[in-house]
């Protein structure tokens, strides 16, 4: 057995937990994230049932740890990566870069977000949109240090929710390119 420890976790446990991640990552990318079972991953993992089970706890923790990792690569863009999203742009560029790349992001994990979708209650409180939702707060701030900032943000982020937008690309049959105009124009008119 590995004994070496990493974050407090055994070297070999670590090692499970990205083997199931990659694993649930390619049969989400094969099947779509609303057919993920735990016993389709352990099986493409090598690993076994319990194995998925005690690094997740369940079907939803092991969708947002998914979620996870593809929103660490979202937040490594705009915290800190090249203009217009990252930090050396000015606020007014870097919101607008912010709507169009969440809008973009979201639509190439639509499936998983909507199928990890939290409860009312628990979706302001998960660490993704508490993330989002103090970059915006910021960006807001900078161009407007009299608005107030965190009631603005939670408004600006309705516009980005996943199921707003899988409804109006899907049922609503609007274009990518139009939702994203419509975000710049709604930063514009709001942070002017």
């Amino acid at each position: 057995m590995n004994r070496h420890e990493h974050g407090g976790q055994r070297a070999d446990a670590v090692r499970n937990r990205a083997r199931v991640l990659d694993a649930a990552t390619r049969l989400v990318a094969r099947h779509g994230a609303t057919n993920l079972t735990m016993d389709a991953v352990a099986a493409e993992a090598s690993v076994g049932k319990g194995t998925v089970f005690r690094h997740f706890g369940d079907r939803t923790g092991l969708l947002l740890a998914l979620l996870d990792r593809a929103e660490q690569q979202l937040q490594a863009r705009f915290l800190s990566g090249p203009p217009p999203l990252g930090p050396d742009a000015d606020p007014s560029a870097r919101l607008r870069a912010f709507g169009v790349a969440v809008l973009r992001h979201e639509q190439e994990h639509r499936d998983l977000y909507l199928a990890a979708e939290l409860d009312v209650q628990r979706r302001f409180l998960a660490p993704p949109y508490r993330v989002r939702h103090t970059h915006v707060a910021m960006l807001v701030r900078s161009l407007d240090p009299r608005a107030d900032a965190e009631l603005l943000s939670h408004a600006l982020l309705g516009y980005l929710d996943t199921a707003l937008t899988h409804h109006l690309l899907q049922q609503r049959e609007l274009e990518l390119k139009r939702l994203e105009a419509g975000w710049i124009e709604l930063v514009t008119r709001l942070c002017p």
